[in-house]
């Protein structure tokens, strides 16, 4: 197993049980089934933000082009001082959409290929402090019910969803990493998203029942 799996990564599943490897594996095993279980979840929710922020977008710079083909008006520079520094907060989006748009086979890429090619950090960050005015304000906060709290209601949990999705993607163990928060953090994100893919992620999901039968 520690040549199959490596000793510091088996190391942590037999340090969570004492030592005992039978059950040691199939704790690995069970955190497998759960990081297959939240990504299917992860993948109703980056989809189903990632379309609604598409049509949001859409309807603030309707062009033509795409607005992921207009990067410089979107993702127009916005400065802000960090540390001794000015960076520009949209810099990173804008590259972003050149890989997407490169990716996707260049400019004449349908606009959903483009889209598509979006990793979900770029989507996670779109509701952050910094695009609150140029696109929140103006565009975003309409993909949501009225009274939801931007930071409250979408960016924390966004970002609390996009670090778990990464420690997933990665086979990282789960163990102590709080699921049922971010269980509740996918399924209220999907029912603001739409009550439909709220209810439907919470018929569908197996996380809950994966949690009872931990080793």
């Amino acid at each position: 197993m520690e040549a199959w799996l490596s000793s510091p990564r088996f190391s942590v599943y037999l340090a969570a049980t004492g030592a005992d490897r039978d059950r040691a594996l199939a704790l690995y095993e069970w955190n497998a089934r759960l990081s297959a279980a939240l990504m299917h979840d992860l993948a109703h929710v980056e989809v189903g933000l990632r379309n609604a922020y598409d049509g949001a977008l859409s309807a603030r710079w309707p062009g033509p082009p795409h607005w992921t083909l207009a990067a410089n008006a979107v993702f127009a520079p916005v400065y802000r001082t960090r540390g001794r520094r000015r960076v520009d907060v949209n810099e990173k989006p804008r590259d972003s959409l050149r890989q997407a748009i490169a990716n996707a086979g260049g400019t004449g890429a349908p606009s959903g290929k483009i889209v598509a090619e979006l990793m979900f950090g770029f989507w996670r960050y779109l509701s952050s402090a910094a695009h609150e005015k140029t696109l929140w304000v103006p565009a975003l906060h309409r993909v949501f019910p009225p009274g939801t709290d931007r930071a409250l209601h979408v960016d924390g949990p966004v970002g609390r969803l996009h670090a778990l999705r990464n420690r997933v993607a990665h086979h990282e163990p789960l163990l102590t990493t709080d699921v049922a928060g971010r269980l509740a953090d996918m399924l209220g994100l999907a029912a603001r998203l739409d009550a439909r893919l709220g209810q439907y992620l919470q018929a569908t999901s197996t996380v809950a029942n994966l949690l009872t039968s931990r080793p």
